[in-house]
């Protein structure tokens, strides 16, 4: 009995939340964490589009006793935990590091409330390399999935914080280019 109880609690939760967000409460985004960035660049967002993490929901649908519920939320157009955003970068200036003119990045938002779309707006955004060190770990949770694509660079975002995806103008910004320029 208990455990249909957790499942059904498991099941509302994951139909409750379109996409889900894992994090109690929002950690402040600090500057000074892109420090941990490997790259950062100025530039437009292109080709903006959610992955959806096939293999994920068919190994969870392959289970053969996976409540009837739950085989509905991993057969539906639901984004789920494990999808990720990708998007190409039109490389304006590098603020930090060096690039081709136009790159593809994963963006595994540590929320888990990616968006559909994003504006076209330039942006400052910090990157990690694919195979640097883990991001900044703050915050109620300290959830950090492995990056998805280990051959693109991903976006910078402590747990549970805003990632460095940061409008050009904004105070955020601003602050973030001058902490780059000390």
């Amino acid at each position: 009995m208990r455990g249909a109880v957790l499942v059904l609690v498991a099941v509302a939760g994951l139909a409750a939340s379109d996409p889900a967000i894992a994090c109690r409460t929002h950690a402040p985004l600090r500057m000074q964490d892109i420090e941990f960035a490997d790259l950062v660049v100025i530039g437009r967002i292109e080709n903006y589009r959610i992955v959806r993490e096939q293999e994920w929901r068919d190994r969870m649908l392959a289970q053969p006793n996976l409540d009837p519920d739950l085989r509905e939320i991993y057969s539906s157009d639901k984004t789920l935990l494990p999808d990720y955003a990708m998007f190409d970068i039109v490389i304006d200036r590098s603020l930090v590091g060096t690039t081709a003119q136009r790159i593809t990045v994963t963006w595994d938002n540590s929320t888990f409330e990616e968006p559909v779309s994003l504006s076209d707006v330039q942006y400052v955004v910090a990157l990690r390399a694919p195979r640097s060190e883990i991001p900044p770990l703050r915050g109620p949770s300290a959830t950090v999935f492995v990056t998805k694509r280990s051959d693109q660079p991903a976006v910078l975002q402590a747990p549970c914080s805003s990632p460095f995806i940061l409008a050009v103008g904004s105070r955020e910004a601003r602050e973030a280019m001058e902490l780059l320029e000390r």
